[in-house]
């Protein structure tokens, strides 16, 4: 179980989420996701990062069961920080990142490519938030990134999924592949996009981020109090009680 950062090319980094079977967060991982993508950002050879996953889903969420072995609330705290720092780091990298999903991408799997500067797809790939079956909110803020307002809601309310071939369509997911095809896919859109001046490329970063209409950093924050009051009142532990995948969320 790990995050790792590999360079297939000089000028390009390749950030990797590996926590089988399904790629539910611990909170170490994402704390350790969050410093990856910052530090691949901060080297000055990097022009765009890819984020990708091992094994068959991108990412599952936080790791449930880490949350009910914690008789207090310290997991759930450390999971809605890390989840926050995560998704910051994703949106606040210098440098583009471009997200290549394969399979389930469900709760924080969507604040991450929501936060993500371009979406390369598998074409099974699925994405959804399924917050309200499991006792939390939050990620509202990023999937509103990828569908319109009136679906975004609808999605949110059903905890039903979308497709990538329906997010191409709305034009969130950048190209949707083969799986197999996937990485190499993801790979030749970052090559683009490291194809640019290294310094005009951050500040193209900086500038797309300072006209952005929605200040995400502050929107999931507002939504993660909600996620804590409903842990506080033991809603949330209800609902977790009687979920009985192993999936995250």
């Amino acid at each position: 179980m790990s995050v790792s950062t590999s360079r297939p090319e000089k000028s390009i980094a390749v950030v990797t989420v590996s926590y089988p079977p399904v790629n539910a967060l611990p909170v170490q991982g994402w704390r350790d996701l969050a410093e990856a993508v910052r530090a691949a950002g901060r080297d000055q050879e990097v022009r765009c990062v890819v984020l990708a996953a091992e094994g068959r889903g991108f990412n599952a969420g936080v790791d449930i069961k880490e949350v009910r072995r914690d008789p207090g609330r310290t997991a759930i705290i450390g999971a809605n920080r890390g989840c926050y720092e995560a998704f910051a780091a994703v949106y606040e990298c210098e440098v583009p990142v471009v997200a290549a999903v394969q399979g389930h991408c469900l709760g924080g799997g969507v604040g991450l490519v929501g936060n993500a500067d371009a979406i390369v797809a598998a074409d099974d790939a699925y994405f959804g938030l399924p917050e309200l079956d499991r006792g939390a909110l939050g990620a509202a803020t990023h999937l509103a990134r990828l569908v319109p307002q009136h679906l975004m809601r609808t999605l949110y309310y059903t905890s039903r999924t979308v497709t990538a071939a329906e997010l191409h369509r709305h034009g969130s997911v950048w190209e949707v592949v083969p799986r197999a095809e996937l990485v190499p896919a993801a790979l030749r859109l970052a090559g683009e996009m490291a194809a640019k001046d290294g310094a005009l490329i951050r500040m193209a970063k900086a500038a797309i981020n300072g006209i952005d209409p929605v200040d995400v950093r502050r929107s999931y924050r507002f939504e993660q109090g909600f996620t804590f009051e409903a842990n506080l009142s033991g809603l949330a532990d209800r609902l977790r009680d009687g979920f009985g995948s192993e999936d995250g969320d």
